[in-house]
């Protein structure tokens, strides 16, 4: 595969501050706590190889285990996540999907009795975030692991 377009070179100024809000984002405490989940279940969904890539890499540094990070596909059927952290996952997929009707009062509810305020919006900012860089990727080809060097992933052991 090679890279349609390098969108940092041809939009330097709105890819810099698209990174900052996802700093931004990841510095906060509860999303580092469970970012590299959302981040990987979202990018699987929308087939952006570069980031499923970049996401495994940046999990396995934070310390997260590897079998969690195989059954994130099938956390619904895995024993290995907590009700909030299913919770955290099912409102990922929600948002990520977008189903017609939009997404279903249950669900918001049962999201809302595991999350407070908060933690609910901070999660769906990142859920944006990590969407729009699934479609940068998947649209412009970005190859996976093309940019380990840059972001320190070559560090995980993982090629």
């Amino acid at each position: 595969m090679t890279q349609r377009l390098n969108y940092y070179q041809a939009s330097p100024e709105a890819a810099r501050k698209y990174s900052e809000f996802s700093q931004l984002l990841h510095a906060n405490p509860f999303l580092a706590e469970i970012g590299h989940l959302v981040t990987l279940r979202a990018s699987q969904l929308n087939g952006c190889a570069f980031c499923v890539d970049m996401h495994v890499k940046e999990a396995k540094l934070a310390g997260e285990r590897e079998l969690r990070l195989h059954h994130v596909a099938v956390w619904r059927e895995s024993p290995l996540f907590t009700a909030r952290e299913k919770a955290i996952l099912e409102w990922t997929e929600a948002l990520t999907r977008l189903p017609p009707e939009g997404v279903p009062e249950a669900l918001f509810q049962r999201v809302r009795g595991q999350l407070s305020e908060k933690e609910l919006a901070d999660l769906s900012f990142l859920i944006v975030a990590i969407n729009g860089w699934n479609r940068l990727g998947v649209g412009f080809q970005s190859v996976p692991g093309s940019a380990d060097a840059q972001f320190g992933l070559d560090k995980a052991g993982l090629n």
